[in-house]
C-alpha cells in the first residue's frame, strides 16, 4: 500500500470518528463563547487587548485580532486537551503496529483530520466575530475578510503547532500519559513568555519568528518605538482613551507572513519527526485492587424467571412509561446528569438570566437533540410504529420530558425567586424547555438526524447570549 493511500485512509477514518463525537460541538462553542465574554463594546471598562492601559479602537481587524489572541494564547490548553481526549484517542495500534504501513503517512493522515477540525473552529469563530462586530458596533462596520485575515494569520499556525505537539506526544511511550500534558504546559508558558519578550526586539524576521502566539507583531508594527510600554492580554481594565492600531499593516508585512508560514512548516516537520521516532505500545498486565474486590463480592446468578408473574403496573398507563423513558434518555449518561446537578446547584447562588439559564439551555440542547436523533431514523420508525404507543404520542412525551428537565435544573433558582416574589425563572425555564424540545423533535423528524436541530439551536443560543 502506498504512503498516499495510507495517509488518505487514516485521514478519512479519523474524520469520520470526529463527526460522530459530541465533543466536537463543545469545541466549536468554546472559542465563540469565550470571545463573547472577553471582547466588550466601545464604551466598556475592559478589553481583551490593552496597550499602555488603553484599548484599541474597535475595527473589524481589531475584532479578528482579539479573537486570534484569545485562541492562540488562552485557549490553546483547551485545544490540546480536546485533541488528547476526543474519540480518536483510542487507536487500533494492535493492528497498525503489526503492519508495514508507514507511521509517517498515518501521522500525516491524523494530523490532516486534526487540522480540518481546527479549521472548522476558525470558521465558527469567524462567524462569531462578524456577529460580535455587528453587536458591539465596529467603527468601520462588519468586514468579514478583515476578521478572517487577522484571525487566521494569528491563530492558524499556533493551532497546527498544537496538533503537531500532540502527534509527538502520542508517538513516545514516555509522553503518552501525564508527562505529555506537563510538557505541553511548559511549552505553552514558554511560548507566551517569549512572544511577550519579542516586543522589545527590533521589527524584523527574528522578532517575528519568536512571536509564536502571533499577537505582538500586528500590535506594535505601526506604533512608535518609544510609545510601547506594556501589552496586556485578557479582560483587563482600560482608561477612557483609545489607541489606533493598523492591524492589517502588521499582518501583511513580509517578515510576519514569512514567519507564520515557517511556523506552519515547522508543524509539518514535527509530524514527520513523530512518525520517524514512533515507538510501539507495550501492553502490560494490570493489577487492580478494585477489580479484585469486585470479583470477591460479585453477585451470583439471577433467580429464574417466573412465567406466571403479574404484569408491571406501567403497562396499564403506557403514556406514563413513555414519558419516564424519554425523561431518562434525554438525561442519558453520568456526565450529563452531573452537569445538570451542577447547573441546578449554581441556581442557588448565580444570576439566573445571565449565567444559569444559558448553561441550562446549552445542556438541554445536547441532551434533547441526541435523544431526538436517536429516536427518529427512518429504519427505527418502521419498528416503533408497530408498538402500542404511536409515534406522535412519543414525540409529545418528548416535549413534556424536555420541559420537565428544564424545570428540574432550574428548580432551586425557581424556589429562590418565588420566595422573593418573582416568577421570572419559572417562565424562562418553561419557555426554554418547550422551545428546545419542540425544535429538536421537529427538525429531527424532518431531517432524520440530530445535526440540523443541534446546529440551528446552537446558533440561536449563541445569538441569544450575545444579545443579552
Amino acid at each position: 500500500m502506498s504512503a498516499l493511500a495510507v495517509a488518505r485512509s487514516s485521514f478519512a477514518t479519523s474524520l469520520v470518528r470526529y463527526r460522530r463525537s459530541w465533543g466536537l460541538w463543545l469545541l466549536l462553542l468554546v472559542a465563540p463563547v469565550s470571545a463573547r465574554y472577553w471582547i466588550a463594546g466601545k464604551d466598556a471598562a475592559s478589553a481583551a487587548i490593552v496597550v499602555n492601559g488603553k484599548a484599541p479602537v474597535l475595527t473589524s481587524a481589531v475584532v479578528g485580532l482579539s479573537l486570534g489572541v484569545i485562541l492562540s494564547t488562552v485557549l490553546l490548553p483547551v485545544i490540546f486537551i480536546y485533541l488528547r481526549s476526543n474519540t480518536t484517542r483510542r487507536q487500533p495500534w494492535q493492528i497498525e503496529e503489526t503492519t508495514a504501513a508507514s507511521r509517517v503517512a498515518i501521522g500525516f493522515g491524523r494530523f490532516g483530520a486534526d487540522s480540518a477540525v481546527l479549521a472548522a473552529v476558525l470558521a465558527a469563530l469567524t462567524l462569531a466575530g462578524c456577529l460580535l462586530a455587528w453587536v458591539i458596533g465596529a467603527v468601520d462596520g462588519v468586514r468579514p475578510l478583515d476578521i478572517a485575515l487577522s484571525l487566521c494569520l494569528i491563530a492558524a499556525p499556533a493551532l497546527t503547532g498544537v496538533a503537531a505537539v500532540r502527534a509527538v506526544c502520542d508517538s513516545l511511550p514516555l509522553t503518552r500519559g501525564a508527562l505529555g500534558e506537563v510538557g505541553f504546559l511548559i511549552l505553552w508558558i514558554v511560548s507566551i513568555t517569549v512572544s511577550a519578550l519579542s516586543s522589545m526586539l527590533d521589527r524584523g524576521f527574528i522578532a517575528a519568528m519568536l512571536d509564536f502566539s502571533g499577537f505582538v507583531r500586528p500590535i506594535i508594527h505601526t506604533l512608535p518605538d518609544d510609545a510601547l510600554q506594556i501589552i496586556t492580554i485578557g479582560r483587563s481594565p482600560v482608561t477612557a482613551d483609545r489607541i489606533a492600531i493598523d492591524v492589517n499593516s502588521g499582518l501583511l508585512s513580509a517578515s510576519y507572513v514569512a514567519s507564520r508560514l515557517l511556523w506552519a512548516g515547522w508543524a509539518l516537520a514535527l509530524v514527520a519527526l513523530a512518525g520517524v521516532v514512533y515507538r510501539p505500545h507495550r501492553p502490560g498486565r494490570r493489577w487492580s485492587v478494585r477489580d479484585r474486590i469486585a470479583a470477591r463480592f460479585a453477585a451470583g446468578p439471577p433467580p429464574p424467571a417466573q412465567a406466571d408473574a403479574a404484569p408491571a403496573r406501567a403497562v396499564s398507563m403506557p403514556w406514563l412509561g413513555v414519558l419516564i423513558a424519554e425523561f431518562r434518555l434525554i438525561g442519558r449518561g453520568r456526565a450529563w446528569r452531573l452537569l445538570a446537578l451542577v447547573v441546578a446547584l449554581a441556581g442557588l447562588f448565580g444570576d439566573f438570566s445571565r449565567v444559569i439559564a444559558p448553561a441550562l439551555v446549552l445542556l438541554l440542547i445536547f441532551g434533547a437533540c441526541a435523544q431526538a436523533g436517536r429516536s427518529e431514523p427512518r429504519a427505527l420508525l418502521a419498528l416503533t410504529r408497530t408498538l402500542p404507543c404511536p409515534p406522535m404520542l412519543r414525540r409529545l412525551a418528548f416535549v413534556v420530558a424536555g420541559i420537565a428537565w428544564s424545570l428540574t435544573m432550574a428548580l432551586p433558582a425557581i424556589v429562590k425567586a418565588m420566595v422573593a416574589g418573582s416568577f421570572e425563572p419559572l417562565a424562562i425555564a418553561s419557555m426554554a424547555g418547550a422551545i428546545v424540545a419542540t425544535v429538536a423533535i421537529t427538525l429531527s423528524t424532518w431531517a432524520r438526524s440530530a445535526v440540523a436541530a443541534r446546529l440551528i439551536l446552537l446558533i440561536a443560543w449563541y445569538a441569544w447570549i450575545t444579545a443579552s
